[in-house]
Order: C-alpha cells, then structure tokens, then sequence
C-alpha cells in the first residue's frame, strides 16, 4: 500500500472513530492486521463463549485461529454437524464476530445477509458485538453505503456461493427474487446502547 493511502486511511479513520463514538460505539483504529489481532483479543475475556458468521476480515487478520488456539469456547459453524444449531447458539454467545459490508462516514453501518443470522445476531442476542473492517468498506454518505454493500459487497461475495442468482453470473446486482438471493435482509446499524457494538477498524483492505 502506498504512503498516500495509508495517511489517508489514518486521517479518515479518525474521523470515522469519532463519529462511531459520539453513536455510542466502542471504536478503535488498527493501522495493521496484527495490530487488529491484538486490539480484538483485548476486548474478548478469556474462557467466553465467542461466535461468529461471514466474518471475512475477522479470518484475515488470525482472529479465529487465535481464538481457537486459545481459551476460549468458539462455536464454529463449519466445523460441527449441525450447522443450523450453531448458527442458533451464536444468538446466546458472550462475543458474536462479524465485518462489516460498509461503513458511512458519519457512522452507521450496513449488512446485507442471506439467511439473517448474522444480521439477527448483530441486532440482538450475543453480549457483545466486535466488528472488524477494513478501511477499503468506508463510503461518504449511508445512501453510498448501502449501495456499496448491494453492489459490491454481495455480488463478490456471491461468487463465493455461487448460488442460483443473477449476480453469480453477471457479478451485478440486479435487484433480484431469486431462490439464490442473499440480499434477504438489510440491517442499518445507526446507534448503539452501553458499547454493546464495538469496531476495529483497519488501515488495510479486508474481505469484501
């Protein structure tokens, strides 16, 4: 990355952290990956149950490689037989991990989610949310940020799935009913209560 992006990741950053603090989000800013690493094992207590869905930059980053290594009770979904439980007992955690599909300048936060277990975890149920995302989901405004995340966010990660859906095919969103959609559901994170929510954001690119 070059000088000019990382300073202007940094400046930007910290006018993001304001504007999540003065929501009442916990938010810190990572200029590295490793930096990220230990800031979010800061914030999870060990011996916690910690759970998480389509956390991309939380993988990128060695967070559930640490967590998994250490002493921590994680509920990984593709790793046990029954996913659907898994996914269920995320919503009773005391840390649910995720990223972000975007992030408006003035702070408020977009996800888009197929199944809604993610989203219905970030709006209620674990005790604690930790967010991580790369600077590279920062849009200007919350209009752009939703636009990010249905024209951006869920067709990349389409091709992932690559489900039976429009933007498999043509990586574009064309506002679809497919039985493949994973734009089912839309959560606007806009304000938060007690620092329940906190980010980690990073000076890098991360997920999608």
């Amino acid at each position: 990355m070059s000088a000019e992006m990382e300073l202007f990741y940094e400046k930007q950053g910290k006018l993001l952290i304001k504007n999540l603090q003065s929501r009442h989000f916990e938010a810190y800013y990572c200029h590295t990956r490793q930096e990220a690493l230990e800031t979010a094992l800061s914030l999870i207590p060990e011996g916690s149950s910690v759970g998480w869905g389509g956390a991309i930059s939380a993988q990128q980053i060695g967070l559930m490689d640490a967590l998994k290594a250490g002493n921590y009770r994680t509920i990984d979904r593709d790793t046990v037989e029954d996913r659907d439980a898994a996914m269920h007992a995320c919503l009773n955690a005391d840390v649910f991990l995720t990223g972000a599909n975007a992030l408006s300048l003035d702070g408020q936060m977009v996800n888009i989610d197929g199944t809604g277990n993610r989203v219905a975890a970030i709006a209620y149920g674990p005790k604690s949310v930790i967010v991580i995302a790369g600077m590279n989901k920062v849009a200007p405004t919350l209009q752009d940020a939703i636009s990010r995340a249905r024209n951006v966010a869920a067709p990349l990660n389409q091709q992932r799935f690559l489900l039976d859906a429009p933007c498999s095919h043509t990586a574009s969103c064309s506002d679809c009913k497919s039985i493949g959609c994973i734009c089912n559901q839309i959560l606007i994170t806009r304000h938060c209560r007690e620092g329940r929510i906190k980010f980690v954001l990073v000076g890098e690119e991360l997920g999608f």
